[in-house]
């Protein structure tokens, strides 16, 4: 009876010390992995202090330093207008050019249409603009220069030019007035394409009504050409012989009004007296 407790009590023992050291190697695995875990801590923290600083020197570094800056696509006037909204600090490297913020700054400005900004290095910043380009002006309220995707991106200024042909007559309805710019602009179009005097110099207004009726003058005729603009690209060489004709036949001053806007041929009605 004595041995079985003897017995016993080892067996105890035996299972005590069993989960002892399992709870021991347990700690002991814990306690590598938290030793490994702070250890690459403490490496990555080491790391990112070393970049940190290496680009804390970069951004001043004279190596890349903003030496130099070109404009291209513009004029000279432009180019100094844009180079002063960019507001470059030549004291940093290229690295600290934040491109983005550049190209939305001198998009800003109302002559330019679109921007690109690229870094060259070590020294060189490069500028690519492009200009807007008026195709017409139009009055919307206003006089604003519309360009050839037809948006209006200006308004005109009392010492800025304006030969440029005039569009009326547009809606006050904004989906109606974005139909008939698209329209305008394809009139425009038109009229760039061909030689003088139906060229855009020589068109001084396009009058656009809501029905689609186009009202055009120009400075070789005193009088204004009725046609639907959709019809203007079929019509436009026979307005050119009617046209010829009258000036050949010494008629074309006393023009009022040359009808293409109903039936076929052209009905031309002229000033009395």
């Amino acid at each position: 009876m004595k041995r079985k407790k003897i017995l016993a009590g080892q067996d105890i023992k035996k299972k005590k010390a069993g989960r002892f050291s399992k709870a021991w190697k347990r700690l002991q695995v814990l306690s590598a992995f938290f030793l490994k875990l702070t250890f690459a801590v403490v490496v990555l923290v080491i790391i990112s202090l070393g970049f940190l600083v290496l680009y804390g020197y970069l951004l001043t570094s004279p190596y890349i330093r903003l030496e130099q800056v070109e404009v291209l696509g513009v004029d000279e006037e432009l180019k100094s207008e844009l180079l002063e909204m960019a507001q470059l600090n030549y004291e940093h490297s290229l690295l600290a050019v934040d491109l983005n913020a550049i190209k939305e700054q001198l998009e800003k400005h109302p002559w330019v249409r679109s921007v690109d900004v690229e870094k060259s290095f070590p020294h060189l910043l490069v500028i690519r603009a492009e200009r807007q380009e008026p195709l017409a002006i139009v009055l919307d309220g206003r006089l604003y220069y519309m360009n050839r995707s037809g948006d209006l991106f200006k308004e005109v200024l009392s010492d800025e030019r304006v030969d440029f042909p005039v569009i009326t007559g547009l809606s006050e309805k904004k989906k109606k007035r974005e139909e008939q710019i698209k329209i305008m602009v394809k009139v425009l179009e038109l009229f760039r394409s061909e030689e003088s005097p139906w060229d855009l110099d020589h068109l001084c207004e396009a009058h656009l009504k809501e029905d689609g009726t186009l009202h055009l003058y120009v400075s070789f005729m005193p009088g204004q050409i009725r046609v639907q603009a959709g019809h203007l690209s079929e019509k436009l060489e026979e307005m050119k012989r009617l046209v010829e004709h009258l000036d050949v036949t010494g008629r074309i001053h006393m023009v009022k009004a040359i009808h293409f806007d109903y039936g076929e041929g052209a009905a031309v009605a002229f000033e009395k007296g």
